[in-house]
């Protein structure tokens, strides 16, 4: 395959879309209730949406399919097709779903519409990013060192998370929220996610090596 010709495989890089989407939305119209239920404006029900590692991921999950597909020529669509964006996305979604099965699934109980988010978000989403990058993603070799590249990712989201919940007094993971932890006890756990995440990053990128190595680029 060519650049990545990630749209030659179009039916389940729109399926990928489509899922991906579908999460997003879903989570969107449901902070936005909540906020409205709790006197709060829809604009707070977006600001809240927007502080979760999960929404922005599955939200780079969603661009990284989409946008391919629908302006494939224009710059946008070519930086998404790059089979490093679409890594680094499949890491970031992975660590997502890895991340809340084991840290956070236990912490509530959601119901209803709410338990359909948070699996789509947290398990369809990630296993279906998975399973294209597997048999569908660029055969473009991709460095061992990409995963370093790839920590810009959640390194960035970290920063974002601690300037905006100084700004707001709230904070969207118990084990970021500085408030009740200290910034030492929130970096070292930052710095434990950013392992995982290079572990993942690591196994991406293995999946790539092993299915070149079965299947050589011509």
């Amino acid at each position: 395959m060519t650049q990545d010709n990630q749209v030659a495989n179009r039916p389940a890089l729109a399926a990928l879309a489509v899922v991906s989407w579908a999460g997003v939305l879903l989570q969107l119209w449901l902070s936005v209730n909540l906020a409205l239920a709790n006197g709060k404006t829809a604009g707070d029900g977006v600001v809240a949406f927007l502080g979760y590692f999960t929404v922005l991921s599955n939200l780079f999950v969603a661009l990284s399919a989409t946008v391919p597909l629908v302006v494939r020529s224009s710059g946008p669509g070519s930086w998404f097709g790059k089979p490093m964006v679409l890594g680094c996305a499949t890491t970031a979604i992975l660590l997502v779903g890895i991340a809340y099965h084991l840290l956070l699934r236990h912490v509530w109980a959601p119901q209803g519409l709410q338990l359909l988010a948070d699996n789509v978000l947290h398990y369809v989403v990630p296993i279906s990013a998975l399973a294209y990058w597997a048999v569908y993603a660029s055969r473009t070799r991709i460095g061992f060192l990409a995963p370093l590249v790839w920590c810009l990712y959640p390194v960035s989201y970290l920063i974002y998370a601690l300037i905006r919940g100084a700004v707001l007094g709230s904070y969207p993971y118990h084990f970021i929220d500085v408030a009740s932890l200290g910034y030492r006890q929130v970096l070292i756990d930052g710095f434990g996610l950013l392992v995982a995440f290079l572990a993942l990053g690591a196994f991406v990128v293995a999946i790539t090596a092993i299915r070149n190595r079965f299947r050589p680029i011509p």
